[in-house]
């Protein structure tokens, strides 16, 4: 089923809303339209993977997350994962790898985020990461230990784990 119109009720540069009108004797419904987004799962040669601590105004608190961002135009979402990574943690990779992307939010969400992964990971001389940003590296079995203790929390964060977990990337 196709809408029969859609309108932007609001737009910024980070989002849109989007009215839709699906048939003529109904109320629009609304959704929001994101940008695509990628997250990666960043693995060093030491079996670590890189954690990102960071304030979040929307939730009022620091969050401990995957290195992620929006897929700039013309980027793929592996390209993108491999620039978040550098920028957010001073971090690069021999090699980053998309294993696909998922829809975040099918009732609200009109975007997708890409699940990556990277391995041959290691801090860059001289690289910085973003003010804000505190990096850590967790031994998997930490990772593992803070999803189920509710430190590591975000939920397309731990899909994006989940995700290379069964495509037999990292074992928990």
């Amino acid at each position: 089923m196709k809408p029969l119109k859609t309108e932007v009720e609001f737009a910024t540069p980070w989002f849109q809303i989007l009215a839709k009108t699906m048939r003529e004797d109904e109320a629009p419904y609304y959704s929001l339209k994101l940008p695509d987004y990628s997250a990666v799962v960043a693995l060093t040669d030491e079996q670590q993977v890189l954690i990102v601590r960071q304030y979040r105004p929307a939730v009022e608190r620091y969050t401990l997350e995957l290195p992620s961002g929006l897929i700039d135009p013309g980027e793929t979402p592996a390209e993108t994962a491999r620039r978040e990574l550098l920028e957010e943690t001073g971090y690069e990779a021999a090699v980053v790898e998309n294993l696909g992307p998922m829809l975040p939010d099918t009732g609200r969400l009109a975007n997708r985020i890409y699940s990556c992964f990277a391995t041959g990971v290691r801090r860059v001389e001289g690289r910085v990461p973003e003010e804000g940003i505190e990096v850590l590296a967790w031994p998997l079995d930490e990772l593992a230990r803070a999803t189920l203790d509710g430190r590591f929390d975000h939920a397309l964060h731990v899909a994006v784990v989940m995700i290379a977990v069964l495509k037999s990337r990292i074992r928990l």
